[in-house]
């Protein structure tokens, strides 16, 4: 049974994060939900990054902890947190170095996990409303409409890891995987994962952040002609093969996990790239993946006309 008030462990990766950091843990203060704890994976820092986190240790009642990150990158430091032993909670939330939280962003989250079964690997994630190194507003990320299935999540990722909450079942998922497998990104391998195995994801309209755009974004904003332009070439230079060959490698790890419906979506996906030209249209189709939008869905069977999907 899910806890009525279930205990949120968030899970921050910093890196050299002095600039903005402030401002994030601010917004964490101010959440109206207050049941959480806070855990800092540090990826070795030369700025005040630690003194900041220190710092605000000390000012809120919440438990705050700081460990050492393995120094291989984003997704490894946050993989890292997610596979800790040491952390427990009922719900885990990726929490980025850079953005300002909503303050209902927690809350919301809890009383969607409220209506759903605790039994069943669950995601939460939402729109961001778009912000500039200054903080000035420049819009929201892309309004999605079409369901957060593992058939979506093969093939694009709509949930920002920013704003993505996990319950337990989830974790545990996302904890058998490989040590050593590759991933491109924690948040895509979460959407693809979670739902990969049966569980149910859920996208929120209603913005839960401001996700700063700047110099600095590993990942930034995938809406506007630039965005679309970045998409297209990504396409067209080989790195969505390369995208697709990780992302293959890694699920084909773990089939046993899949149900037997998502199982043969990716037989079928990994099927269509071995094909020839018209086979792998044919079977591009029988796999039923999908991107969001009717551009997108244009540009996923041009790559595989092409050879480059």
């Amino acid at each position: 049974m899910f806890p009525a008030q279930p205990k949120i462990i968030i899970l921050l990766a910093t890196k050299d994060g002095g600039e903005y950091l402030q401002e994030q843990l601010d917004s964490l203060r101010a959440q109206t939900y207050s049941n959480w704890e806070l855990q800092v994976s540090d990826d070795g820092s030369t700025d005040d990054t630690i003194r900041i986190v220190r710092s605000f240790s000390e000012s809120v009642s919440q438990r705050v902890a700081v460990r050492d990150g393995p120094r291989q990158g984003f997704w490894q430091n946050f993989m890292s947190l997610v596979r800790n032993d040491e952390i427990d909670g009922d719900l885990f939330a990726y929490c980025d170095q850079d953005d300002i939280w909503f303050p209902e962003k927690l809350a919301s989250a809890v009383t969607w996990f409220g209506t759903h079964d605790a039994r069943r690997p669950a995601l939460y994630f939402t729109r961001t409303e778009l912000i500039g190194p200054d903080g000035t507003s420049s819009g929201h990320s892309p309004l999605f409409t079409r369901p957060p299935v593992f058939r979506n999540a093969l093939v694009q990722n709509i949930g920002g890891g920013n704003t993505m909450v996990f319950n337990r079942e989830a974790r545990l998922k996302l904890r058998a995987t490989p040590v050593d497998a590759v991933l491109i990104a924690h948040d895509w391998w979460t959407y693809q994962l979670v739902t990969g195995v049966g569980g149910v994801a859920h996208y929120d309209p209603w913005p839960s952040l401001k996700y700063r755009q700047h110099d600095q974004n590993i990942i930034g904003s995938n809406i506007g002609v630039r965005a679309r332009t970045k998409r297209l070439l990504a396409f067209l230079n080989g790195r969505v093969v390369t995208w697709n060959d990780i992302n293959l490698e890694r699920l084909g790890r773990m089939r046993d996990l899949l149900t037997l419906d998502n199982a043969a979506v990716l037989h079928n996906f990994a099927a269509a790239r071995r094909s020839r030209r018209v086979k792998r249209l044919i079977l591009l189709w029988k796999s039923g993946v999908y991107r969001q939008n009717l551009i997108d869905n244009i540009g996923l069977f041009l790559a595989a006309l092409l050879g480059r999907l």
